[in-house]
């Protein structure tokens, strides 16, 4: 049969202590909604309703920049409580599809294979609820029931000492006939409220059902899948247990990871097998790692492409770069956006990299920094040699040639050219052009005054 999702998302999040929008907050590099929704489209559902309210825009746009028109928007204002919250969809509804899956946007979790499971066993009934069995059931709802059948459930604000006492609990994932909701809810958003909190609780539409003899309960084993995120300890666990499979379906297919608890690999990042990863590694957006690269510790990669056996050693840190295969990197190496590393090359220690090309077997080893640039295939940058590209005002461009040596701590004055097999004398300052196979010195010429130190010596013990 088919299926529809409503996902309620228009709560502020007061107790994440967060201007942002609770739903907006990341796990494992995605907003939870985006978790959310994308278990619905992998669960089989054909369109997608999203309730927003808090900071609606930003929700909004973010969730149609990742799946366009495949998702719909209701506004919740004000927000009266779950029923009331569902009930704001309802006109959005396709009354053709046979059922609508409801959904909670701060669970980020739960797996689009467990909701095709909930969807398919709750066939035949006008609702189904998914529920767990807790050992501490905390403030959720409790299932309330007479022998096997369900027969409603009871908020912990409005639950007796007795029905606290339940330990199988509401997760705030149903599946309901859409005509049956679309009729209940207008029912129950039209009547008055008569709970301790004075909202509409989508709740009561199982009692409804189960008076009709067609509500029924579907236990979810994985308890970890329906953790709802309300405060920041949550959403850290959250990103844990994300984290955990994340790691494991990468070593699965060929990764290995010297610390897996202590390696953080967000959701879109690409890995090919005989990826070495060591403890601490970030790999953050989406991030590309091409099969035999290793990766050293506490090394942070993002938004980046590294091709296949790359050497990146301890403490480097990527922005949107691009390395390309058997280089070598680092250690303690930046590299900033628009860096293009060529096959073979090898960037070393404090070297700083920015909107710069190094063609294949280009060298910068040590404590240089390179922008707005092009080193040519083979050239040699030294020690200590930086591109002076910004006046100030404008950026200005370097170029090296293909076998040029920059000798140690010399600075070129953008905009400046180095030809081909050119040298540049360590210490010079350029800012001039240097032709192809010369030597370029721009430097003070030395001067040695015969027994000047003894002099100074003396006259200062």
């Amino acid at each position: 049969m088919s299926t529809q999702a409503v996902i309620m998302a228009a709560g502020k999040g007061t107790r994440m202590k967060s201007e942002r929008s609770k739903v907006m907050h990341t796990v494992a590099g995605r907003p939870m909604i985006e978790w959310v929704a994308r278990a619905a489209f992998d669960a089989g559902c054909e369109k997608v309703i999203i309730i927003v309210g808090h900071q609606r825009e930003i929700v909004q746009a973010h969730l149609e920049a990742k799946f366009g028109d495949r998702v719909e928007f209701a506004i919740q204002q004000p927000q009266l409580g779950t029923g009331h919250a569902v009930y704001q969809a309802v006109p959005l509804l396709d009354g053709d599809v046979a059922r609508t899956l409801i959904l909670s946007g701060d669970v980020p979790n739960m797996t689009a294979q467990t909701l095709g499971d909930f969807v398919e066993a709750s066939a035949g009934f006008e609702l189904s609820v998914m529920t767990a069995v807790l050992d501490d059931a905390a403030k959720y709802g409790r299932i309330m029931r007479e022998g096997d059948a369900v027969r409603g459930i009871v908020e912990w604000a409005d639950a007796t000492d007795e029905q606290r006492e339940i330990r199988e609990i509401n997760t705030g994932f149903y599946v309901v006939n859409t005509e049956f909701l679309c009729t209940e809810l207008e029912k129950l958003c039209a009547g008055e409220t008569d709970n301790a909190q004075g909202e509409y609780y989508l709740t009561d539409i199982v009692g409804v059902a189960a008076r009709g003899g067609s509500a029924t309960a579907w236990i979810l084993d994985d308890v970890a899948q329906m953790q709802g995120v309300n405060t920041r300890t949550q959403l850290a666990e959250a990103a844990a247990w994300r984290r955990a499979r994340i790691n494991e379906a990468w070593m699965d297919a060929g990764v290995t990871m010297i610390d897996p608890g202590n390696t953080y690999i967000d959701a879109d990042v690409v890995l090919a097998a005989d990826v070495l990863l060591h403890p601490g590694v970030q790999l953050i957006g989406e991030t590309t790692i091409g099969s035999g690269t290793t990766i050293g510790n506490s090394s942070v990669i993002e938004h980046s492409t590294v091709a296949e056996d790359v050497t990146i050693l301890p403490f480097c840190h990527f922005e949107s770069a691009r390395v390309e295969d058997g280089a070598r990197i680092g250690p303690m190496c930046h590299l900033r956006p628009g860096a293009d590393i060529g096959r073979e090359c090898h960037v070393g220690n404090f070297v700083e990299v920015k909107k710069t090309r190094l063609d294949e077997g280009a060298k910068a080893n040590h404590h240089s920094y390179l922008g707005d640039g092009h080193v040519g295939a083979g050239a040699n940058v030294g020690a200590g040699t930086i591109f002076c590209n910004y006046d100030g005002y404008n950026k200005h461009r370097t170029t090296i040639g293909a076998g040029a040596f920059i000798g140690s701590n010399s600075a070129l004055v953008a905009p400046v050219d180095i030809g081909d097999g050119a040298y540049v004398a360590a210490g010079s300052v350029v800012t001039g052009d240097v032709p192809a196979d010369a030597l370029g010195v721009a430097r003070g010429k030395q001067r040695n005054i015969a027994g000047w130190a003894k002099s100074w010596r003396d006259r200062n013990e």
